[in-house]
């Protein structure tokens, strides 16, 4: 989903403000190539900007988008074979993934730039070569490097939250480097770091069905913009306003969640990075728009007095019973009063998940089609991925993501 970010005015002004120097890495719409950092670091806040980055509920974040970036940039400037970019990237999603599930994060903390770098130094390793030693080095730096970032700065809406993900891309590039320099160690960081300073960590998770589980098949696609915690709850609100004579004429509506999503209860947004972290705002958006793509919360949508109206009506409550459920499943129930009627629906998992309704190839293309209104630019993005596996240099093939 980068290449929807890319297309976003926020994401121009920052491409233009930060003049990108020439170099071999695409800007993921951008028009231009540029240095690799540079690349992490514009395509990593593309990719994350409208929050329909990939997720991973076991993890409980986003495992690639800590390092994918980070990996294209620097394949396309190693001329990595597509064997390899293939490889790292996986390397980059089940390490970080594994790191996710061995951290948990301090309340209040935010998961973007923190477990997932030790992926994206994994990812970066593998394309440079290293052996298993040097490997470990670069993921224990990684894992050294975590962005303390505060889940309150994307409730407010602030965007140093879309930051920490492309610091993350650039603190792997610069762990695996320092790996390559023969200058990291490996001295278990990762319990200090990961398990003192920003919550608790168990190594153990670390090789747990290292070998029989590939957390790369057990994440999903994100079909709404907007945090995944509260996905399962427009589902729901999405489901209910099927048989509502008048969507928005709703007198109340109770949604009953998880510990993990319970304190995104704020009926007011200022921007709209805050706004996709509002769980009455995303209820509201899906009855008065019949869906959560980035235009409900463009400027001209973000402060629409209907969806303002019905966010008020809206009240977030925590439930045992959903708790109890969590990981394997993050579930939600939307219960609403319209016209003296009430209407209930309940969902286990959000669309989209690996165990809940997971979308097809082509459910993914036509997603990305409606999402950009551009059937070229999907019909170069899929000729990119459906080709990267077999080219013997990638620079090429991966530069064609700067003119879509």
């Amino acid at each position: 989903m980068t290449m929807v970010g890319a297309r976003q005015p926020e994401q121009h002004e920052l491409v233009r403000a930060w003049r990108p120097p020439e170099g071999p890495a695409p800007v993921v719409g951008g028009g231009r190539t540029t240095s690799v950092e540079a690349a992490a670091w514009l395509n990593a806040m593309a990719l994350v900007r409208l929050e329909m980055d990939e997720g991973h509920k076991f993890a409980a974040g986003h495992p690639l988008a800590h390092g994918l970036p980070a990996v294209l940039a620097l394949a396309a400037d190693l001329g990595s074979s597509g064997e390899d970019t293939v490889a790292a990237l996986v390397a980059t999603y089940e390490v970080a993934a594994r790191f996710g599930r061995a951290t948990r994060l301090r309340s209040g903390f935010h998961p973007h730039g923190s477990w997932g770098v030790a992926g994206a130094a994994a990812g970066c390793a593998r394309l440079l070569g290293l052996d298993a030693a040097a490997v470990a080095a670069a993921i224990d730096t990684g894992a050294g490097l975590p962005i303390a970032g505060h889940f309150s700065s994307a409730l407010d809406g602030n965007p140093v939250r879309d930051a920490w993900m492309a610091a993350s891309n650039l603190s792997g590039l610069a762990a695996a480097r320092m790996a390559a320099a023969g200058v990291a160690r490996c001295t278990g960081t990762a319990a200090s770091s990961l398990g003192e300073l920003v919550g608790s960590f168990d190594p153990l998770a670390l090789d747990d069905a290292l070998g029989e589980r590939w957390d790369i098949e057990l994440g999903y696609f994100k079909r709404h913009a907007s945090c995944s915690f509260t996905h399962p709850v427009a589902d729901a609100a999405l489901e209910l306003r099927a048989g509502l004579a008048d969507p928005t004429d709703v007198d109340e509506v109770m949604v009953e969640t998880h510990f993990l999503a319970s304190g995104l209860d704020r009926t007011y947004w200022n921007e709209r990075l805050g706004a996709l972290f509002s769980i009455p705002f995303v209820v509201a958006a899906a009855l008065v728009h019949g869906r959560v793509d980035p235009s409900v919360s463009a400027p001209e949508h973000l402060h629409d007095p209907r969806v303002r109206e019905l966010a008020g009506k809206v009240t977030v409550r925590r439930a045992d019973d959903l708790d109890a459920r969590l990981p394997g499943e993050r579930a939600a129930r939307v219960r609403l009063t319209a016209g003296g009627r009430t209407h209930q629906a309940e969902v286990p998992n959000p669309v989209g998940d690996a165990a809940y309704r997971p979308l097809s190839e082509q459910d993914v293309l036509a997603l990305l089609a409606e999402l950009l209104g551009d059937r070229i630019a999907v019909r170069t993005v899929h000729e990119v991925a459906r080709e990267l596996p077999a080219c013997e240099d990638v620079t090429s093939t991966l530069q064609r993501l700067a003119g879509v």
